[in-house]
């Protein structure tokens, strides 16, 4: 009998793995400015619905960017009324900075935003927040733009927003879908990794933060919504597209291709003016072979400490000795092409040699470009973050805000 008790009697990690753990924190930001009718309905039925549907410990957090009206007073009302309910006050307006300033202040484990016209539906919070908790991903976003979505809206602002996500993927590779959607969380780790890099403080915040996000191949989880539009937006439309196609030039300008084009556009020059100068002394191999070992030198150095942000002295000279492969993949394309442009014409002039030195050697950027990412400056045993799953045991109602 004692040894039948024995074998039924759950095991002490078992026992420990029962045991009632505290549950995920969640903060909901809501940012507004000069919402004074707006605030009090929406707020109560956020308030309503995740004290019944959210099984996570939360808390309501009215960020008040600056409001000129009532709205301070009103958002103040709320939290006096409601539990779980607080109010951030700052002295400055931009969405950006409100969201900034509540997440970079915020204990929780989750942070999510939406907008206070309530437009996305409440009952894509729970899978917005879910795989963050879980450990399964970064950051969430809802998104009118993916199979699933049902949105009502009128044809300008639908056209708007497409051709703005049409424009990310085109000119920054975007891989999400919709950056616009006022419904996004992410976890407070990847939040305190990102928010220091991102520079925009208004609208252009959320593209930003997500083109970071990505850059950095952090997983980001997408959640079709339902979505309805709000008539008495006061989105200013042509100001709002102006400063997000700035913000996208922004990101453009410093993103690692723009750098390493600026890097090889001034290679090409001084390999240009080096093989002009040494063409004479010693011959059009000669000099092409020259000419493009001082400048691959220069060139690895240049995208080393400008493109690929790659400091100190640790790996230079192996960093140095493999981009030298790529010197003579480059100089083999090179060469070719100037054995076959002499077998065409023995005396070429010297502006259409160099002409098909340049076009050769533009050929090789693509190939030069993956080599030095993925192999030179790759980040050598480079592993995936850990994302701890986050203790999520859902408590009673009267404990939620505990």
């Amino acid at each position: 009998m004692d040894s039948i008790a024995t074998l039924s009697r759950p095991p002490q990690a078992e026992l420990a793995r029962r045991q009632p753990e505290p549950a995920a924190r969640v903060d909901i930001v809501v940012p507004v400015y000069n919402e004074q009718g707006a605030l009090p309905p929406s707020i109560r039925r956020l308030h309503e619905y995740v004290s019944e549907a959210l099984p996570y410990r939360w808390r309501i957090v009215i960020a008040d960017n600056a409001s000129t009206d009532l709205t301070p007073r009103v958002a103040q009302a709320l939290a006096d009324d409601l539990p779980g309910v607080t109010v951030l006050r700052l002295s400055e307006k931009g969405r950006g900075r409100a969201l900034r300033t509540a997440w970079s202040g915020s204990d929780a484990d989750v942070l999510v935003y939406m907008d206070v016209d309530l437009s996305t539906d409440l009952r894509a919070l729970l899978p917005l927040i879910a795989p963050l908790v879980s450990g399964h991903s970064d950051v969430a976003i809802g998104t009118r733009l993916a199979a699933g979505s049902r949105v009502v809206r009128g044809p300008k602002r639908e056209l708007i927003s497409r051709a703005y996500n049409s424009l990310l993927h085109a000119a920054l590779g975007a891989r999400f879908t919709d950056a616009q959607c006022g419904f996004k969380a992410i976890r407070a780790d990847a939040a305190r990794a990102l928010l220091p890099e991102v520079r925009d403080q208004a609208w252009f915040f959320d593209t930003e933060l997500l083109m970071l996000a990505q850059r950095e191949g952090l997983r980001i989880h997408e959640v079709p919504v339902d979505w309805t539009d709000d008539p008495d937006s006061r989105v200013d439309i042509v100001r709002t597209a102006l400063d997000d196609l700035r913000g996208i030039a922004r990101l453009l300008a410093a993103a690692r291709l723009t750098r390493f084009l600026a890097v090889g556009v001034v290679s090409t020059l001084a390999y240009a003016v080096l093989y002009l100068v040494l063409r004479a002394p010693l011959g059009p191999a000669g000099a092409n072979a020259l000419a493009l070992a001082v400048t691959a030198v220069g060139n690895t150095q240049a995208n080393r400490v400008f493109t690929f942000r790659v400091r100190g002295r640790e790996g230079l000279l192996r960093q140095h000795l493999m981009g030298g492969v790529v010197y003579v993949l480059t100089l083999g394309l090179t060469s070719g092409a100037l054995a076959v442009l002499h077998a065409l014409d023995a005396a070429p002039p010297r502006a259409v040699e160099l002409a098909v030195l340049v076009a050769a050697s533009v050929c090789a950027t693509v190939t030069r470009f993956v080599a030095l990412r993925t192999w030179v400056f790759a980040k050598r045993g480079r592993q995936a973050p850990a994302r701890p799953a986050i203790a999520s045991a859902p408590s009673a109602l009267d404990q939620v805000n505990a």
